[in-house]
């Protein structure tokens, strides 16, 4: 049984928050060493990169996982600060958080604990949530069409200057909307190798919006430590991670 996984970008922003009293860790991707250790909440911001993590079989976690480009009026700070960090989840989302950990721990079933955490985060940032319609519209036109995409007739469209789309874009979401756009491409491939179990490399870069296999395989590498052969050879369990011991 493994105990390490690697933990892949997936353009998400989360917070998680840990159901049992001992400190987790993030372990450095190559010498897998203990670099930093978490406890009871943290905020997991955007990443470019995959992290290392243990395999959480022992664990008890709640996370909340945001919906992609609207978790900024949760926080007090553009996200493009907290890109690629794991950081306290109080100092993001004040001492409430840790409020909310103790009510969870003292609720028995996890129907309870949903219910809960969804109205206690309406109460605690409900007047804050307002969506930039703008970043909005981008966010889901990358989403909805990655292989059609193009940025510049995005911002374009939107009606604002380069400059300003991609400045708003990332204090929204916490990267550029090109990094954001190879993320979505990236996450596509998977989807297409783990519904499909194929490799017929140029289909899948195809199919994810990539102009040609070879710039489909180097993404991949740079966002998993893997090539797609080495990746659909894993059997991972779960999306996004992968078993490394």
């Amino acid at each position: 049984m493994h105990t390490v996984d690697r933990f892949l970008p997936d353009g998400n922003v989360n917070v998680v928050i840990d159901l049992t009293d001992y400190p987790k860790f993030i372990y450095d991707n190559h010498s897998l060493m203990e670099i930093q250790s978490c406890r009871n909440v943290w905020f997991s911001g955007i990443r470019n990169n995959y992290i290392t993590i243990p395999s959480g079989r022992d664990s008890e976690m709640f996370i909340i996982n945001f919906h992609k480009g609207k978790a900024y009026p949760f926080v007090e700070m553009p996200l493009n600060e907290l890109t690629d960090y794991v950081v306290d989840g109080e100092l993001v989302m004040t001492s409430e958080i840790l409020h909310m950990r103790e009510v969870l721990l003292s609720l028995v079933f996890v129907k309870q604990k949903f219910l809960f955490a969804e109205n206690y985060l309406l109460k605690m940032f409900g007047h804050k949530l307002v969506v930039n319609p703008f970043v909005d519209y981008a966010v889901n036109h990358i989403i909805q069409m990655p292989n059609q995409i193009s940025i510049e007739r995005l911002s374009e469209k939107i009606g604002f200057s380069q400059k300003h789309f991609i400045k708003i874009f990332k204090e929204n979401v916490g990267m550029t909307p090109k990094s954001f756009l190879k993320i979505i491409r990236f996450q596509k491939a998977i989807q297409e190798i783990e519904q499909n179990r194929t490799a017929n490399w140029g289909s899948v870069a195809f199919e994810s919006g990539y102009y040609d296999q070879a710039h489909f395989i180097n993404d991949f590498r740079n966002f998993s430590g893997l090539t797609p052969t080495e990746f659909l050879k894993s059997n991972s369990e779960f999306t996004n991670y992968v078993a490394i011991e």
